[in-house]
Parts: C-alpha cells; structure tokens; sequence
C-alpha cells in the first residue's frame, strides 16, 4: 500500500473529505452513474436526450437504476441542471421512484453530515419536489429528514435545516395532513425545538413552529395523541408561550375542544411514548455512538468515549436541553439483552449517571431529572416495561457510595414530583411511584430499598420524608430468601452489577467516605473497609468456552492449539495459519466477532504494561513487534488494498479493537517500529475506517488518549509520526497536544524540542497556532509553560499569535504573559505589535503593558515613538475611521485616547528615575500637538492624562534645551507651557 496515490486522489462533488480520506464506495458508485448519463445524452437535444434514456433503463434493472442516480447525482451536484435533471427523472423512473427515495434515505442516514453545502441545498430542494409531486413514500424521507434537525444546537446550518423542512410542511399542509404518522412526528419535533429558539434573533422562526404545531394540534389532535405522554412532557416546555397557553387550558380543562374522542389529559399521561418519537431527536450519529457505548464499550472503559461525546454534542450553552431527549432514548428504547446485561458492557444507568453530572444549569437539571422519572408517575405494570423505570433507582443505588448528593437530589426529586407534578392527579401519581417501586422490588432490580432510603448518608429532613412517602419500602429487610437467575432480565444485570465500581460514570477510581457501620440481615455489625493497595495483576487462564461455539471445527481447533501452546515463536505459527484461515475465500465472516474475543482474550496480558523497549534499538524495536497479534498488523502491511483479504482482514481487526481498543495505539506502534511497516503508518487511516467509529480524527485522538493513560514514553515515541503523517487531524485543534503536554515531564518535553528543531517535528503552523494557544490558556501551569516552550522552538513569527493578547487577563493568565514578554523583548516592535500592548486594559496590579513599552523605550526609543504616534493621530481622528478587515486585530474593541494616554502616563512615571528621553522625541511631542488641535473640549475633559503627560513633556523638553544652549526650543516649549496654563 502506497500512500502517494491516496494524496493525489480527486476531490469528489457530493461529500466532504481531506487527502486523508478514502474514497467514498457511494460517492464513486454515483459519479460512475453520472458519466454514464452524460455519455448517453452529450450532444444531444432535449427530446433525443430522452429518448436515448427510455431506450437505456428498458434495457434492464440495472440500466435502469444507473440512470435514475446518475439523474438524481446530478440534481444534487449541478444546481442549475436540477429542474431539467429532476424532470427527467420523473419520465424515465419505472418504480414510483424507489431508487431515489432509497438513496434518499441512505444518504441522509450515513452521509448527511458529510455532505458538501451544494449537494445539502439540492438534496433538500429534491425532497421539496418529491412532496409536490406526491411521490409515495416521500413521507417517510421527510420523516428521515426530521431525525436529522439536532436538538440543542442552534448553528447556521442545524437552523437552516428546520426551517426549510418546516416550510415543506407549511406549503403542502394538504399533502401532511393524508399521513397521521408523518403529522404525529413533525410536532412531536417542532414542540421539541420551539425550546431551543428562544433567543431574539430566533423569535420569527419560533413563531412558525409554534403556530404549525398549534394547527395540527387543534386540527388532528387524535393523530397527534399517539405520541403519548411525552407529548405532555414537550407542551409543559412551552405552555409559557401565549399562544400555546390556550391551547394547554383546553388540554386540562376542556379537552372536548381538542377532540369528541379526547377525554383528558389523565388519558395522554397513561400511555407509553413509542419508541420511535424518542429515537428521532437523536440524529443517526449521536444514536449510532450512544448504541455503540452500550453495546461495545466495556464498563470503566468508557471515559474516553463520554469525552469524545461531550465535546461533540455537549459543549455549548443550547446542549443543555440535549440531555433529555438522550436520557428518554436511553430509558425507553435502549434495552439490552440478557448477554448485554451479564457481560462487563457499560450499563445503562453509568451514562445516565454521567449525563446528571454535566448539567450546569438547574433547568437543564430538573427536567433531566423529570426526563428520568418520567415513566415512573403513570407506571403500569401490565403495559409498561421494568427496562423503562430501572436506570433511575440505579442510579440511585450505584451513586450511594461515591456521589450521595446525586442519590439525594433524585430521591427529593422523586418524593415532590408527586405533590408538585399535577395537584389534581396526585394520587395517580403517588399510585405510579408506588407501583414502580413495588415493581423494581418484585423483579429484584434491587433486594431492598430500605438501605436506599434510609441510609445514613442522606440528610435527616429528607430520609423523614421518604419515610413518609414511602413507609412500606423503609422498614429494615428480613432474611433475604434465593433469586432464581431465569425470574427475569434485570435480576441478571442485578447480580452482575452488584460486582461493579459502583457509581463509576467515568474512569476515575470512586472514593470511599469515612468507615460506617451498618447492621446486616443478622443483627450483626459489618464494617466497611479501604479497598487494598492494587498489587501485582494474578493472571487467571484464560476463558474462552463462551465463544468456541461460534466458531467452525478448523478455527476452533487452531483457538485451542494457540491456548495450549506458551512459547512466543509457536504461538506466531499457529497464529499465522489463524491468519491465513481468514484470508480463504470460504471464511464465514459470521464468526469473527466469536473469534474476536477468543483472540482479545488470549493475548490480554500482552496489553498490560509498558510497549517501548527500554533501551530503544533496532533490534529492540524488532523484537517488540515480534509478539503473535502483530500477526495480523505484519499481514496487513504486506497487502495491496485491492486484494480481496485486505478488507477482510482489516474488518477482523475492527472486530478486536471492539473488544481490546489498546489495539489502535498498538498498530499505529508497529507502523513505526517495524522494518517491514517502513512507509505504511497509511494503514491505519484504513484502519480508522473499517471500525465502529469510522472516522480518522476521533479514532486517533481517542487511541492517542488510551496511550496517554498507559504508557507515558510511547505517547512521545508515537509524537513525530503521529503529527508529520496526519497533520490535518493533529494541528487542527489542541486536543492532543493538551494529551502530550499533560503527562511529559520536563526531560521529555526537551526531548521534543529536540525533534523540532531538528526538523523531525511540527506541532503548530501559522493557520491554526493562535486557536490552539487560546485553548492552552485554560490548562494547568507546567501544561502552559510546556506549550509555549515547544511553539518557540518553532520559526513562527510573533506577530501572527500578536492578537492572544486581546484574550490574555493579568490574574488568569500568568504563564501566557509570562512567555510573551520574554518573547516581545526579543522582538523589535512593530505597529501591529503595539497596538495590541496599548489595547490591554490598564489596571495597576498589570504591569505587562508598561514594562515592555519601557524596554523598547531604551532600546528602539525611535521605533517605539513613531509607533505611538501613529496610534494616538490615528485614534484621535474625528471620526472613528472603520478599521480594515484585513487587520488580525480588526476584531478588538476600538482604542481610546483615554488608554492610550494613560498607558503612556504610566510610562512616564516608569522613567521618571533613568535619563531616558523617550518623552523629548519630535515624533511624541507633534501627537501630543495633534491631539490638542484636533479634539474638543469634551473629549479633552474625558483625556484628564493628556495636559498630566504633556506638563511633565515639556519640562523634560525645556530641560533638556537649556543644557544643550537650544535658546530657539526653550522658548518655543515656555509658550507652549503658557498656552496650557491660559
């Protein structure tokens, strides 16, 4: 495998990609459908275009579908082709437009985000058409196109997107209105985002959300009622609005209005939300990643993955509201099955734990709370689920230990949500609270819940109330009888769970409170103990008869001969025909997730503990890569892409970093490590590709991550080729760099600085080092310090990170002033350089500014007052003069005279003590001149510093002439004093 070629490939037309990336199988089946319809009508007129068309999809299916995406590719791509393209399309398409609307969908599934912003625009004008034309089934793409509008997110294009969906749905109200399902999920998701656009500049969308969503309410309130109680849930978030206040009293207080069959609010509330309302406000990324870490991702193991979330979907302010629609998707629609509940996956109630935890407003945390509880209030134990009311007294139970204020803040919620929900339905509320919790105890999620609620931990005014509430649940147990493990699903993933860190929403270890005594079953005092010191790791066989079944006798034997033999070398043959066992052309690929864990299993201990030689050699380095899983990596490398047991064995490999994810951190150390990889570090890019994330930047930062935690040395041995072959995933944003400069201590961060210098590595570039130095400023102190060493041994040129300085505060950011002025004094200044330093506050803790104005008043005294004069006309001139956009510094607020001068001030008082004569220079004394000229009497009232500054000026002006016998100056200084004073 070469990786010129893949630098040299054409960038297509429909979806987004960098160098980086392989080409697309969709994007070049399509482009290979447009060559073939602009082959058949080059030339031609519009009649034998179409005729030449007809004779092409009469020839066959697959004719016929070649000319349909090639018609459909070109709508999306050639904007001012689409309206003759989409007819076409309607003349020559032989299957009600099947073709299309499936692509339709597949794209919009696996591609949107991808797509470039033409073939966006087109795709949602091709959908407009489709409802036009009333095309059958374009209600479900409309309804696929809905998934894709982000709750939480208010940027440019997630706003575009709702709001030309929104106007299909205004336009063809008649169309809308034939589909009961269609109008049911279009208003369960615009009473969802009418939340999010609150803000000002929202206010006119909003406004057509809220009246679409009033209008099919009122007209097709019975189709609307099949969404269930959680249509109660979304119209509560908006009842404030006036127009959606009516509509709220009628709901509870004259529901006869809203429909003959509607008989009151009680009615929504007691029937469960179907899975699919819940599932579409997660677009198909988030749900893809959310399924992925609760089926994949192994418990204790998950903070890399939260991390990665977070950043992608929880960042901003609008995320907040996010988190209930994932807490709903989480409760009502991810069920694991039993062998999910019984295996060591990330639970369920572990993500939600997490979710709590990122809440930082108390809106966002109640109704995340009420997001939880929700089915709880109206539970029925003959139509609702267990799986829908577990995670919250998992929660719970699990949060006990190592964070008792989310346990306390729950059980509060729980007891007042009864009194506080709906007053008129409270004893149907306490009725639903009471049979979930009878129900959690019947189904032994948990054995009791008397040391839940009665627990020493919680405050006394709120255990009272829960004894209150609850008194049947907080009297003490009695001797607890046996579980059948067959009673039911959640009593598996209760013994299973009882095994867990409790309480782990991260991979940080939970902390232990003081030692506390608790009496047991038998009235006998049991102590809670520190766990141990972690010692040496006791490595039990391996255990791998789960799977062995799932494999065919071949494989199975060879699993076997690889478990008995204990020598490396042996373990490399048998390995290899493992290998060459999956590259035959009959392997059923069916069973490589069964050999997978076989595989993850056997060779776990290979994963423990440092990579990198000590003593790093060649031979060393040879012999580290020489262990029986690099098998895989050794045959990877030696294949062309094109060879059908590439892929084959790439997908193998997915399948363990499914279930060993150090195997990334691993392959990207055999691609540098290894002779026989030399050139190939490539690979992994196909690697990145084949795995359950599918994406370059995210699988390297997340292995790159779990190296950082593992191996410190390795993390710096991967450093150079990890930034000199993927530049565009690294230099990008400083999430690795942050990775590096957290765990290097200061041997290794000269040994970096090394690599720079010697041209070995390049860690910042001129396009984004100001962003990334920006991020820095939040870091700790030795990580601020390590950033700044590294980007100065760089050739960078300073003015290009100048403007930092407008982000930079005098008590927040020491480290980052601290640098920069040991820099600036290196530097000869310059105008832009200037204007940035005068720009910084003044402040008389803040020293920055006026020590390095005084040193370049010693050393480049004529520079520095050229600069200065500059500033003071240029600001002073009536009017402002727009700045250029050309400018880095065109975004900072507007100098003033009044800081400048009083920059200048505080200058003068630093010099008052030297013989410096920066203040006598021609240059200061004809601005100071301009600025009396030019400014009127209110603005010299406001420059209380200007007349201070030029006073003292002067004098030094005055002095200076009458030492040197200038006779001429003195008298023209005396009468300028004299016009001061009069």
């Amino acid at each position: 495998m070469e990786p010129a070629p893949a630098k040299a490939k054409p960038q297509g037309r429909l979806l987004v990609s960098t160098q980086l990336d392989a080409r697309d199988e969709l994007e070049e089946k399509l482009e290979r459908c447009v060559v073939i319809v602009q082959g058949l009508t080059n030339g031609l007129s519009e009649r034998e275009a179409n005729d030449a068309l007809n004779a092409s999809v009469c020839k066959g299916q697959q004719q016929h579908e070649e000319v349909c995406l090639g018609l459909f590719t070109l709508v999306l791509i050639e904007a001012s082709q689409a309206q003759r393209c989409y007819r076409d399309l309607t003349l020559v398409n032989r299957d009600g437009m099947n073709v299309v609307l499936g692509k339709i969908n597949q794209i919009l599934m696996e591609k949107f985000l991808k797509l470039q912003d033409t073939p966006r625009t087109q795709l949602v004008w091709l959908v407009r058409e489709l409802v036009k034309s009333g095309v059958i089934g374009a209600d479900g793409v409309i309804m696929t196109l809905l998934k894709q509008i982000a709750g939480g997110d208010i940027s440019t294009k997630n706003l575009w997107l709702a709001e030309n969906v929104l106007d299909i749905l205004l336009d063809q109200k008649e169309w809308v209105l034939k589909s009961g399902m269609l109008i049911a999920m279009s208003v369960y998701t615009y009473l969802r985002l009418i939340v999010d656009h609150g803000s000002p500049n929202l206010l006119p969308l909003r406004q057509k959300e809220v009246d679409f969503c009033i209008s099919m309410l009122r007209e097709k309130f019975m189709e609307c009622q099949i969404i269930g109680r959680d249509l109660v849930r979304l119209l509560q978030n908006v009842a404030r609005i006036p127009e959606m206040e009516l509509l709220w009293r009628d709901l509870l207080h004259n529901p006869q209005v809203l429909s003959p069959q509607f008989t009151g609010i009680l009615q929504l509330l007691t029937a469960r939300t179907s899975r699919k309302f819940l599932a579409c406000r997660l677009t198909p990324d988030m749900e893809t990643k959310l399924l992925f870490m609760t089926s994949r991702v192994r418990f204790g193991q998950q903070k890399r993955y939260q991390d990665w979330f977070q950043r992608q979907y929880l960042s901003t302010a609008e995320s907040q509201s996010l988190r209930c629609d994932l807490i709903r998707y989480i409760c009502g629609v991810v069920h694991p099955s039993n062998e999910v509940l019984s295996s060591d996956i990330l639970p369920r109630w572990a993500i939600i734990g997490w979710l709590l935890t990122t809440c930082t407003s108390n809106v966002a945390a109640s109704n995340a709370k009420l997001a939880l509880f929700y089915d709880w209030l109206f539970f029925n134990p003959e139509k609702d689920s267990i799986m829908n009311i577990e995670p919250a007294i998992l929660v719970m139970h699990h949060s006990m230990k190592p964070h008792p204020a989310i346990t306390a803040t729950l059980l509060d919620f729980m007891c007042r949500i009864i009194l506080h929900f709906y007053p008129p339905l409270e004893s149907q509320v306490r009725q639903g609270v009471f049979n979930s919790l009878n129900f959690i105890m019947e189904k032994r999620v948990l054995a009791h819940l008397a040391p839940l609620f009665d627990n020493p931990k919680l405050d006394r005014e709120l255990r009272s109330m829960l004894r209150e509430r609850f008194p049947e649940f907080c009297s003490q147990p009695s001797p607890p009888t046996e579980v059948k493990m067959e009673e039911a699903a959640s009593m598996e993933m209760e013994n299973h769970e009882g095994d867990k860190d409790e309480g782990c929403y991260d991979n940080t270890e939970a902390t232990f409170s003081d030692d506390e005594e608790e009496v047991n079953n038998k009235g006998k005092k049991r102590e809670f103990r520190f766990p141990p010191i972690k010692e040496a790791v006791v490595e039990e066989p391996a255990d791998i008869t789960p799977w062995l079944d799932q494999l065919d006798d071949t494989m199975k034997e060879k699993v076997q001969q690889l478990q008995k033999t204990s020598d490396t070398e042996s373990q490399c043959e048998v390995m290899q025909e493992i290998v060459d066992l999956i590259l035959e052309e009959d392997f059923d690929t069916e069973q490589m997730s069964g050999l997978a864990s076989c595989l993850s299993e056997l060779f776990k201990e290979h994963f423990r503990g440092e990579v990198l030689p000590d003593e790093i050699t060649e031979e060393s380095l040879e012999e580290s890569v020489c262990k029986p899983f690099c098998l895989i990596f050794r045959n990877l490398v030696t294949m062309q892409e094109d060879n059908s047991g590439f892929s084959v064995l790439l997908d193998m490999l997915a399948e363990l970093y499914q279930k060993q994810p150090k195997i990334g951190y691993h392959l990207l150390y055999y691609l540098k490590a290894s002779k026989a990889a030399n050139g190939k570090m490539m690979l992994y890019e196909s690697f990145a590709q084949a795995t359950a994330l599918g994406d370059l930047h995210t699988c390297l930062m997340m292995d790159m991550k779990a190296c950082q935690e593992d191996d410190v040395r390795l993390l710096c041995y991967l450093t150079p080729s990890i930034y000199s072959e993927f530049p565009d995933e690294t230099l990008r944003s400083g999430e690795l760099l942050n990775m590096i400069v957290a765990v290097i201590d200061s041997t290794q961060l000269q040994e970096l600085m090394c690599h720079v210098m010697m041209g070995n590595l390049v860690m910042f570039r001129k396009d984004s080092v100001l962003n990334i130095l920006i991020q820095s400023l939040e870091w700790e102190t030795f990580e601020q310090y390590s950033t700044w060493q590294l980007f100065l041994a760089h050739s960078i040129p300073l003015e290009t990170i100048i403007p930092i300085l407008q982000h930079v505060k005098y008590k927040e950011h020491p480290e980052a002033l601290s640098c920069l002025l040991l820099q600036l004094r290196r530097e000869k200044p310059s105008e832009e350089m200037v204007k940035m330093i005068l720009n910084r506050p003044c402040h008389p803790e803040d020293q920055f500014t006026t020590s390095i104005l005084r040193h370049w008043a010693c050393k480049y005294d004529e520079t520095l007052a050229e600069h200065i004069k500059a500033q003071l006309i240029k600001n002073n001139n009536q009017p402002r003069k727009r700045q250029s956009l050309r400018s880095s510094s065109s975004k900072l607020a507007q100098l003033t005279l009044e800081q400048i001068l009083e920059h200048m001030d505080n200058l003068r008082l630093s010099l008052s003590n030297t013989k410096n004569n920066f203040f006598s220079q021609t240059p200061i004394l004809q601005a100071l001149q301009h600025v009396q000229a030019s400014c009127d009497e209110a603005h010299k009232m406001r420059c209380r510093m200007y007349k201070h500054i030029r006073k003292h000026v002067l004098l030094i002006v005055l002095i200076h002439s009458v030492m040197k016998g200038m006779f001429l100056t003195c008298f023209s200084v005396i009468f300028l004093l004299m016009e001061d004073i009069y």
